[in-house]
Parts: C-alpha cells; structure tokens; sequence
C-alpha cells in the first residue's frame, strides 16, 4: 500500500509538473511577442500599422512603409474561402461516415482522413503548385496560377480532417435513444439525422470549424508557395500574401524596424489565435450548459 501511495503522489507531481511547464510556455510566448511587437507598433503608429495598405520594408529611395491591412484582409478572406469550401464537405462526410457508412467502409474513410491530417504542409503546398496552380492558370488564363483562389483549394483540403474528425466523434456521441425517439415518431432517416443529431451534435460542430479556422488562419508553407506572396491588396485571381508568409518570407534577413514589424505581425496573428480560442472555449460550455 505504501509503494502505490508513494506512485500515486509522483505521479501527481509529475502531471503537475507537466501542467506548469504548459502554462509557462503559453505566458512566455504571450509575453515574448507582446514586449517584442509593442515597439514597432509606437513607433509605425497602430493606425498607420493596421490600415496602411502598403508594405514596401525594404525601401531605398523613400521612406519604408508597414501597412499590413492587405496581409490581414487576405488572411480573412482566405480563411473564410476556406471553411465556405471545407466546412459543407467536410460535415457530410462526418455525417456518411457517424450514420450512413458501414462499419468497413467507415474504418478505410477514418483511415484516409487520419492520414490527411499527418500529410506535412510542404506536400499540400507542393502539390498546389503543380497540379491545381497550372489548371488555374489555364482555365481562368493567368499568367500565373499562384493567385489567392489557389491558396484558398489548398487551404480548404487542409482544414478537412479537423472538421470531418471532430464533426463525426460528436455525431457518434448523440445518445441512440434521440433517434429511436425520432423513428418512433414517423421521421425518416435523413429527417432524423439533420433535424435530430446535427442540432444534438452542434456544440461539438462548431468547435471542428473554429478548429478549421485555426489551422487555415496559422497556415504558412503551403500558402506560401502557391499564393503568389505579393504584398498587395486581395484579389481572388491574383498573387497575395497572407500574415504568416509575411513573417516567414523576410524574418531570415529582417533587422532593425523592419524586424519588430514583423513581430507585429506575429502579435496580430497571436490576437487573431487568442481570439478563435476564446470563441471555442464558449462555444464549448454554451454546448456543455
């Protein structure tokens, strides 16, 4: 009895310990990037920084300029493209595989999804420049096919697997006896399945697309190679450039003001991530209320 009290507190202390380094972890990148981006945002001005629609850092013959509403609306506007896109296909491939599929069938899909999500971002980037860019440029007849409409297909395959996986475990999790209620009332099957499990399940759907929108909006590799990553103002036809590739396409050379611009940047994209978080974690007790 006394060897298992003794394993029971280590391993109380060791999942504490865990616990700690986490929370120290977030509060020190939290604090790294406020104390690093506050300076450039003084000095550049927040209206100038947020507003400003051009970003020309490396200007030699007049004064540098760090507006990012370009990166920023782009982002948007490239995130929303994405859950517009991924969210319908995603949730009906949840609901085939939760209520429709056989068990077989079910088992190959999970499998396939499970390995989407492991597919690193340079392969779906690697593939978008290859394959879905050059058809863009030929069925719209660009002179390039790395246009925000690329980077948004891209964006709207990666954010699948968030959605189908998460989507499909709350659909599973509906209590049996809502639906046997629902056929004994008269309902058919698709009759039960959205007007029964999706409103059951909506808490948990919710959450996978604010997951999705998580992992569209921190996307940086794949967007970068097939998005153009032109600082300029959006257009669904043409070459932009998202927050996260305008950190890493010139943080490796960046210094001065041009660096704490970037870890500006950095602080909005963080504000933008603290934002979905918060917006998940309500929607996840409104679900549990």
């Amino acid at each position: 009895m006394k060897i298992k009290a003794a394993i029971e507190k280590a391993m109380n202390v060791i999942f504490l310990f865990c616990g700690l380094v986490t929370v120290a972890a977030v509060l020190g990148i939290t604090l790294y990037v406020i104390i690093s981006g506050l300076p450039a945002i003084r000095e550049i001005g927040l209206w100038d920084f947020l507003l400003g629609q051009v970003w020309d850092s490396v200007a030699t013959t007049r004064e540098p300029q760090f507006g990012i509403l370009p990166f920023i609306l782009t982002s948007i506007y490239g995130t929303f493209g994405a859950i517009l896109i991924g969210v319908p296909i995603g949730l009906l491939t949840a609901i085939y595989l939760a209520k429709l599929a056989n068990s077989r069938l079910a088992a190959v899909v999970n499998t396939a999804v499970e390995l989407l999500a492991g597919i690193p971002s340079v392969v779906y980037g690697l593939l978008g420049l290859i394959i879905l860019a050059p058809w863009i440029m030929r069925f719209f007849e660009l002179r390039t096919g790395s246009t925000l409409l690329t980077a948004i297909a891209v964006l709207s395959v990666m954010v699948l697997p968030s959605i189908i996986s998460v989507s499909r475990t709350a659909l599973m999790a509906v209590p049996v006896e809502y639906e046997e209620a629902s056929y004994a009332l008269g309902a058919t099957k698709m009759e039960t399945i959205f007007k029964v499990c999706l409103p059951a399940a909506k808490s948990g759907i919710a959450a996978s697309i604010v997951l999705g929108i998580g992992r569209a909006i921190g996307e940086a590799m794949a967007v970068m190679m097939v998005a153009g990553n032109i600082a300029r103002m959006p257009e669904l036809l043409r070459g932009v450039r998202f927050l996260t590739t305008a950190i890493s396409t010139e943080m490796a050379y960046a210094a001065g003001l041009q660096r704490q611009a970037l870890l500006s940047i950095a602080l909005v994209l963080f504000g933008f991530i603290m934002v979905i978080n918060l917006i998940l974690n309500l929607v996840l007790k409104r679900g549990k209320g």
